[in-house]
């Protein structure tokens, strides 16, 4: 879920701003405080979300553990809220680059859980839509490799999305109630080992056509 793991960055110098410190390992945990030391000591940790592939080491610094809200401007940062993967997840944004945390992945696909696991599609979507209307050159995921075409990643972000819900109201408005059945249409790509993430994606859609008004309200499991 995580891909190769998570992606710490350290930004500006004299001193520095680490975003998003990642697991509680020894060895990554070592390597950025010599590095921040490098680059003339850390100013704080910023957190894009509060997940613990990204936040288990925030206290192992001598660093304030800041996490900033929509608009708040932190060093050379400015958050911008964009919930939806987390009630609380920002993306980072420094000029033209823009470090988004979960909010979109190097490669593959966000995890956007259902309300009770503190996700939301609608306020996912919201926030791919809100990014989109940045000037950004670069984006910096969470996890995966950089992102060079934001305006294109973003876009195929959400016909992803919408994709799985054309295929969700068709299943629906042919009948299917079965929520298996369900997953089976509109998630067959998936792999087995996969699965049971998509189920609780499909949750979420599932949810968010409930709160639009267009779910029947006689599924089954």
């Amino acid at each position: 879920m995580t891909l190769e793991g998570t992606n710490s960055y350290l930004v500006g110098r004299e001193p520095c701003w680490l975003i998003d410190p990642g697991p509680d390992d020894d060895g990554h945990v070592e390597a950025l405080g010599a590095e921040a030391e490098r680059r003339g000591g850390l100013a704080a940790v910023v957190l894009t979300h509060g997940h613990r592939d990204h936040a288990a080491a925030a206290e192992r610094f001598d660093a304030p553990v800041l996490r900033p809200t929509n608009g708040e401007a932190v060093g050379p940062l400015t958050a911008l809220a964009t919930p939806g993967h987390a009630p609380d997840h920002v993306c980072l944004v420094s000029g033209p680059v823009c470090f988004c945390g979960d909010l979109l992945l190097g490669h593959g696909s966000s995890f956007v859980p259902p309300r009770e696991h503190g996700g939301s599609l609608a306020e996912y979507l919201a926030s791919l839509e809100r990014l989109a209307a940045c000037d950004l050159d670069v984006l910096h995921p969470g996890h995966g490799p950089p992102i060079d075409d934001p305006a294109a990643k973003i876009t195929a972000y959400l016909e992803h999305r919408r994709m799985r819900e054309r295929l969700l109201l068709a299943a629906l408005e042919s009948g299917e109630r079965s929520r298996a059945r369900l997953l089976d249409i509109a998630w067959e790509d998936v792999p087995a080992e996969l699965r049971s993430a998509a189920a609780v994606v499909m949750e979420a859609h599932l949810e968010k056509l409930g709160d639009e008004g267009r779910l029947p309200v006689d599924l089954a499991d």
